[in-house]
């Protein structure tokens, strides 16, 4: 068996027919691991979802690319046609998350990219309100197991106290998205008519086919878990299949209806809902409509696609530093919160300044504290649920519900210049996440301290945790993180 020591190493005892051997790994062999796992799965996993925030959140270049003019969307017009993606991307995440375990990754994730990347490149012919809507559904039907999905594979290949700083790496592509959208964008509509299309329209047919090209490699190139990687070693295959089993305390990894029942009745699930909702009904605030706030600070619109770019380099950097910062310190709640108050400040610049400098670096300011809470507290998120079911079902319920908010996000900024009412919402969320926040780290220092008086009591150690292995966070031996 392995086991963690007081001093960071892992022992593993082998036995075979002939002799037995013990064999001690240091914390920095295992290090090396962790760096391989990274470069084999991180930059993939990466890129896919760099494509779909792409896809996604490209909409809000091509409205001032163009589309909002041709398309007549008028009123509230573009809100629905932003809003409606989000309703059938939240009810689906929670289905796909049970696919995924149920069939391979290597298998279902390249297969539901194919699918909205043909949906994203016909979007190109769509020259009516009504034609965007059927899209947006579509799309947002093929496209909602990605992020749950990848959320939740990373959960199986990296320790719960390793995961926060790769869930940074991996949404950070999100904001490399929202920059490189900008230039893209920007290039794109140069090609105005090539082909009796709007530039607007290749937006939406080159990154499309761009999707479906990354998805047809993803077959082939796409590991499952650590259990069938090829890029092990036989002794590095073991040395993380029992850490992560150390990890989760035995815990049940297989499927059982039960499991999902488990999380559909934590309360648990319910905080971390709310917390993540009012996070990601922020970043997709940013993401559909930073382009219209710089425009309405007096920018051409040509200028605007390109000032949007340092607000969502900045992001990235903050969601690389807090992310690694959280797992270094093995700490959510704290660096959550920390995020929050800086994006907050952000948005109250942009409520209370009309100078266009000041705002823009009001909008800088909001990015760089709101993307970091994604991967935050996605990390925290799937450190509350014991067992591989129950973390994939708690994920892809926090996703869905947050994604609901995306639906908010599309309707609160309709009072240009100053969008008071946008920005006020804004405030009233991140707020609702602060207070959530406090009261899950709260809970979660009152139930390890329950946790571990039990223990000491009735004399419950590791060598017991296969009584416990269907309780999930119920089991004495489990503990979250703060």
């Amino acid at each position: 068996m392995t086991s963690l020591t007081k001093k960071g190493s892992y022992e593993e005892t082998i036995t075979d027919v002939k002799h037995e051997e013990t064999r001690v790994y240091t914390e920095e062999e295992y290090k090396r691991v962790l760096r391989k796992i990274d470069v084999h799965i991180l930059p993939f996993v990466s890129l896919l979802y760099l494509l779909s925030f792409l896809d996604r959140a490209n909409i809000g270049n091509a409205r001032i690319a163009g589309m909002a003019v041709d398309v007549h969307l008028d009123g509230l017009k573009y809100n629905v046609v932003a809003a409606v993606f989000f309703i059938p991307y939240a009810f689906a995440e929670v289905p796909s998350n049970i696919a995924l375990k149920l069939f391979r990754p290597s298998r279902w994730i390249p297969s539901i990219m194919v699918a909205w990347g043909i949906v994203m490149t016909l979007m190109c012919l769509c020259n009516t309100y009504e034609g965007l809507i059927i899209a947006r559904v579509f799309l947002g039907v093929t496209e909602a197991g990605l992020f749950p999905g990848i959320t939740y594979y990373l959960s199986l290949w990296y320790r719960r106290r390793d995961v926060a700083s790769r869930i940074a790496i991996f949404f950070s592509a999100a904001t490399v998205a929202g920059a490189f959208g900008g230039i893209l964008a920007y290039g794109i509509e140069q090609m105005e008519g090539i082909g009796g299309l709007h530039g607007w329209q290749w937006i939406f047919c080159l990154e499309g086919i761009v999707t479906v090209l990354v998805a047809g490699v993803s077959y082939f190139f796409m590991h499952d878990y650590p259990a069938t990687a090829k890029f092990f070693t036989a002794e590095e295959k073991e040395m993380v299949i029992w850490t992560l089993k150390e990890d989760c305390q035995g815990l049940a990894t297989h499927f059982d209806r039960k499991f999902v029942w488990q999380a559909i009745f934590d309360y648990k699930t319910y905080i971390q809902m709310g917390i993540y909702c009012g996070l990601l009904t922020t970043v997709y605030a940013i993401a559909l409509f930073a382009p219209t706030i710089v425009k309405e600070l007096g920018y051409t619109a040509a200028h605007a696609q390109l000032l949007t770019v340092p607000i969502f380099v900045a992001g990235c950097i903050t969601t690389l530093t807090f992310g690694f910062l959280s797992d270094r310190y093995n700490s959510r709640g704290p660096f959550l919160i920390g995020s929050i108050v800086l994006s907050m400040i952000g948005f109250i610049v942009l409520y209370t300044q009309a100078k266009a400098g000041v705002a823009y670096f009001g909008a800088v300011l909001a990015a760089m504290g709101a993307y970091p809470t994604i991967a935050i507290d996605l990390a925290w998120a799937g450190s509350a649920a014991g067992g591989d079911v129950r973390k994939g079902v708690l994920i892809a319920m926090v996703v869905g519900t947050g994604n609901l908010g995306g639906v908010c996000s599309s309707f609160i900024y309709i009072t240009p210049p100053r969008f008071h009412i946008g920005h006020g919402t804004i405030l009233g969320w991140l707020s609702l996440s602060i207070i959530l926040s406090c009261f899950a780290m709260w809970d979660y220092n009152r139930l390890n301290k329950k946790k571990i008086e039990q223990c000491e009591r009735e004399g419950i150690d590791a060598s017991r945790r296969d009584e416990f292995k269907d309780m999930g966070n119920e089991s004495p031996l489990f503990r979250y993180t703060i």
